[in-house]
């Protein structure tokens, strides 16, 4: 799946936009049951000719009331439809909440530099932060543009001196680099936010 967020997966894939909301699958399958203020008489005056002739449905939102004209071939059409929007809107939910996007959500930009530090991980846990970073490079970095590595420490360490751009080779190349990184002693506060001043000075880098 493209790397969207969901408010722009949601415009293209939708209920609204596929004419699948409540409002919208009414108006197609039946006729709004007015009651209208009539001036030359002064009052609201119902209208009731169609009063027995065709089921209704009153929305509990607004107390509207429709009457249903639809044959059963299209009220299964639109059932058929939402059946797929419901197996859709799953499958989204299965993908955002799987694999590298469950740790770092899904990454929209098209030139990105991770920071990464490590804290006071121990080195079983420096190693699952290395398997949660070479998951992203593989999944979703492959994706994008451009991107860079630096690791807060005492001595700033980065992959490549700029954000570099995406291929094959780079990715393979920046997984390896990730892996022959010692396992280190926190770093200072100091070495995080020299870190964070460093991938932001990369003019190539919008956030």
């Amino acid at each position: 799946q493209p790397l969207i967020s969901s408010s722009k997966w949601l415009q293209l894939h939708g209920l609204k936009r596929n004419k699948l909301t409540l409002s919208q699958i009414l108006s197609q399958i039946g006729f709004q049951h007015r009651k209208d203020y009539v001036t030359t008489l002064g009052k609201l005056v119902a209208s009731r000719y169609a009063d027995g002739l065709f089921p209704q449905y009153k929305r509990a939102q607004d107390g509207s009331v429709y009457n249903l004209t639809a044959k059963k071939e299209l009220i299964l059409h639109f059932v058929d439809c939402l059946m797929g929007a419901i197996e859709l809107y799953k499958q989204r939910m299965e993908w955002l909440t799987s694999e590298s996007r469950q740790i770092f959500g899904v990454i929209q930009e098209r030139c990105i530099v991770i920071v990464l530090d490590f804290g006071t991980a121990a080195p079983a846990e420096f190693d699952l932060c290395r398997d949660a970073l070479s998951m992203v490079l593989v999944e979703q970095v492959t994706q994008i543009a451009k991107f860079n590595l630096i690791r807060a420490a005492p001595n700033l360490m980065k992959w490549q001196q700029k954000s570099t751009p995406v291929s094959e080779h780079t990715v393979k190349s920046a997984v390896t680099w990730l892996w022959k990184l010692d396992h280190m002693t926190a770093a200072s506060h100091t070495s995080s936010a020299e870190a964070l001043l460093e991938a932001m000075s990369d003019e190539a880098v919008s956030l």
